[in-house]
């Protein structure tokens, strides 16, 4: 495996940690179409439509830049591009796995735990400006959007009552 497929598949294992714990069913497309890696699905909510519905791209870097406010991402434009159009049925969300330079960092286990080392933030990019770049686009992920179990249970909340993430 290179490291950058080590990468997704420790990305993946972290948002399916957080939504296995958040009781969310987690479904991976059999093609990466339309910069959609991961499917989500809550059962039996409370709201208007009781099965909502979201849909992510995935990343994980060691590198991102960031501020006590803000993590910096630089983001492909064909994501940006995808992740940012309004005229979607399903809302999407961009998810950054941030994890440690040296790869056995990653995590740490002991009888009583196991760790996952860093963490995750998420965006939504929906209704953003168009722009005049021709491949990447630096995107800022709030620090107040860590991707935690109580995040990922309020989004669907606010889905399922017909809101946007």
């Amino acid at each position: 495996m290179t490291i950058n497929e080590q990468k997704e598949q420790f990305s993946f294992a972290y948002v399916r940690a957080i939504c296995a714990t958040a009781n969310i069913i987690v479904n991976r497309p059999t093609v990466d179409q339309d910069s959609i890696d991961l499917a989500f699905q809550k059962d039996r909510c409370s709201g208007p439509n009781r099965s909502p519905r979201l849909e992510a791209q995935v990343k994980c870097t060691e590198s991102a830049q960031g501020t006590d406010s803000h993590l910096s991402y630089p983001l492909e434009l064909k994501n940006y591009e995808e992740l940012r159009t309004t005229e979607l049925l399903v809302p999407r969300i961009l998810i950054v796995v941030l994890v440690p330079s040296n790869i056995q960092d990653w995590l740490s286990q002991s009888d009583q735990e196991l760790c996952l080392h860093r963490c995750g933030y998420w965006l939504s990019l929906r209704g953003q400006p168009s722009t005049p770049n021709t491949s990447t686009v630096t995107v800022y992920l709030p620090r107040t959007n860590r991707f935690t179990v109580d995040q990922m249970t309020s989004i669907m909340t606010r889905i399922s009552n017909r809101e946007l993430p």
